[in-house]
């Protein structure tokens, strides 16, 4: 990314609003009078928006009435203006306080990414047109979740507009990064699930990271990297709120390397288990080539010991993929020269993460029997140096939650 040189202008600010932030004209306007009244502290604003509520769910269900599988390039169109609505609505919720202020799409910001459409990767920011606007007085409201690809638009996936603002914070180089959202910071488990759940004043990038990417949905997972990359700090804060909300950064761990920070939820998932698996070299590439090539991504995988030349082979996928990769792992069985296809729907995963829970041998023991002790059955388990993850059923995810929380004594300081 090309960081602007360091000059005598103001600190920079960068500020990212999601879709429950601004899900109404009432919500557009609470986030302008914040804005303009931030003003007095001098600093160049950035601010970056997600689209209005349930926009982009909603653009979603109009492509599918229109057509069964619409083209990646299309949809990436289509799903862009949602947060380019509400860019220019804040902008003209601005203007009506006297602020001026401009509205950007993410290719004008210089946001450029590489050519997966719906999952593009952020490849450079080219800030200068952004820089300008400032340097005229102007707060830039930018178009979150997506960049260019020369001429093409592109789309980050969800939550990426997270990941605009943190790229956009890095190329500028902001004093600091704040994702604005209608909780007032990260939870040790999803209050929803844990009305016990506790807000965590701050947590280390290397936690937050998994607990990004085992469900919770504070976050993309692809910014907490980004900003643990550069050292940006962020500040996750309640929209309208005036706590401060919770801060991730390089935290030592020295004194809690054994601690369970928080738990990560995840629902919507699917198993799927190739039976009497040739056990060869070469043949678990032969069955998630197919699959990426399909873009269906998969976690959670786990072979068994081989037995008499095969071996089963499991996976956990989306459920909204389950269709798609029976159908293509069935048309492939003759290939694979597995026996069988078992798949089942319905599924959850539950993590207890902590920064070195590996290295203490009592936690995963605790964790079973905490389950054990709800009538919670465990489908398969996973594991990394900072988490044990279990696949349950859907039905018993709160009921999980709510167990290990307690057991772990989460809502204690």
């Amino acid at each position: 990314m090309r960081n602007l040189p360091a000059t005598d202008r103001p600190p920079i600010v960068v500020a990212k609003y999601g879709g429950s932030s601004l899900a109404t004209p009432e919500h557009i306007r609470t986030v302008a009078d914040t804005l303009a009244a931030e003003r007095v502290d001098g600093a160049q604003r950035v601010v970056v928006v997600s689209a209005m509520g349930d926009t982009t769910d909603e653009l979603l269900a109009l492509a599918g009435r229109v057509s069964d599988g619409p083209d990646a390039r299309e949809l990436d169109l289509l799903l862009s203006t949602g947060e380019q609505i509400s860019a220019a609505l804040l902008v003209m919720a601005l203007h009506g306080l006297g602020v001026e202020a401009v509205s950007l799409t993410g290719p004008q910001a210089g946001i450029r990414t590489d050519g997966l459409h719906g999952r593009a990767r952020i490849t450079g920011v080219e800030p200068e047109r952004i820089q300008l606007e400032l340097d005229a007085g102007r707060i830039a409201v930018v178009a979150g979740f997506q960049g260019s690809t020369g001429a093409e638009i592109a789309t980050l996936g969800r939550g990426g507009s997270d990941t605009s603002a943190v790229a956009l914070a890095i190329a500028m180089g902001a004093v600091r990064c704040e994702i604005f959202t209608d909780v007032d910071g990260v939870y040790s488990a999803d209050p929803r699930l844990v009305p016990q759940a506790r807000q965590l004043p701050e947590i280390g990038f290397e936690e937050m990271l998994e607990l990004a990417h085992q469900g919770a949905n504070v976050l993309q997972a692809r910014s907490v990297e980004l900003a643990w990359v550069h050292g940006l700090e962020l500040a996750v804060r309640q929209t309208g709120g005036d706590g401060p909300g919770t801060t991730i950064r390089e935290i030592d761990m020295m004194e809690n390397r054994q601690k369970v920070r928080g738990i990560a939820t995840d629902d919507g998932l699917a198993k799927v288990t190739l039976l009497d698996l040739g056990d060869r070299p070469g043949m678990a590439a032969s069955v998630f080539a197919p699959l990426a090539e399909a873009g269906i991504p998969v976690d959670g995988i786990v072979q068994n010991v081989g037995r008499e030349g095969t071996a089963d082979l499991s996976f956990i996928v989306l459920d909204t993929d389950l269709a798609r990769t029976e159908s293509l792992l069935r048309r492939l069985l003759p290939e694979l020269g597995a026996r069988d296809l078992a798949v089942a729907g319905g599924l959850a995963k539950v993590s207890i993460v902590g920064a070195g829970i590996h290295s203490a041998p009592g936690y995963p023991a605790r964790m079973f029997a905490a389950l054990g002790e709800a009538g919670v059955n465990i489908e398969m388990i996973m594991t990394s140096d900072i988490r044990i993850t279990c696949v349950i059923d859907e039905k018993h995810l709160q009921a999980a939650a709510q167990a290990l929380h307690l057991a772990f004594q989460l809502e204690q300081a």
